[in-house]
């Protein structure tokens, strides 16, 4: 799935355009709780986790309630459409469940599953929105971060990393290009989006170096800002 996000995302860079129909809408708006979901599930209490779950939860059962039997175009094309309002409504309860019973790791991962399964969704109909962007430079970096350590230990490691850091340079520079325009007039977007460039900017520099320790600690810094400006904006 991390695959297919790239892929997808990588293809429709190229001419870009975002959709404008009730349900994309909808499930922006939607998108906001879940968020705070995924950070409240790494980060929170347990007791904050379940609440946040459940306030994403019910933000989704209003779009199923709304949309499921009779969705707007182009969605109203795509016979997968009502499975996957439902797909996801499952991959709520699952975390809820989960985050009750204090397994705060398996419901974060799980929630994972609502920003492949929508992320599919659009790809499959053709929609580009923001997040989007958030999701392809996601899915580099947590590449990245897993097998850093095991990369580097080869003799043309640095070599490897720089090429996958080529990848993460030029998705990180579209998470500003394509950012709406409301975004960039957004002094805290601009804040956090520097934040996010200055960590890549950092990585960029130590793989220029040659210098294996400092591209490690680099690594381990591109996760923090990313997940600022994807709470608040992603």
């Amino acid at each position: 799935m991390k695959r297919l996000i790239i892929a997808s995302a990588l293809t429709l860079f190229l001419s870009t355009t975002y959709a404008a129909d009730a349900f994309t809408d909808a499930m922006q708006q939607a998108y906001a709780p879940y968020r705070v979901a995924l950070f409240k599930t790494n980060n929170g209490t347990p007791d904050e986790a379940t609440k946040s779950v459940q306030q994403a939860k019910q933000a989704w059962k209003k779009i199923t309630d709304q949309f499921s039997a009779q969705p707007p175009a182009p969605y109203d094309r795509d016979e997968k459409f009502a499975a996957t309002l439902e797909t996801v409504m499952q991959v709520y309860n699952q975390a809820e469940e989960q985050a009750t019973q204090k397994q705060l790791a398996k419901s974060h991962e799980t929630l994972e599953k609502v920003r492949e399964a929508l992320a599919d969704l659009r790809h499959r109909n053709q929609v580009i929105i923001y997040s989007d962007h958030m999701n392809a430079y996601h899915s580099v970096m947590e590449q990245i971060l897993e097998e850093n350590k095991k990369i580097l230990a080869e003799p043309d490691g640095i070599q490897q990393l720089t090429a996958k850091a080529g990848v993460l340079i030029y998705l990180s520079e579209k998470l500003r290009t394509e950012a709406p325009e409301q975004y960039r007039n957004n002094a805290e977007f601009t804040k956090l989006i520097d934040s996010q460039k200055s960590s890549v900017d950092a990585l960029r520099e130590a793989l220029f170096k040659n210098d294996a320790p400092a591209i490690h600690a680099a690594i381990t810094k591109l996760k923090m800002p990313y997940s600022k400006l994807f709470l608040k904006f992603g």
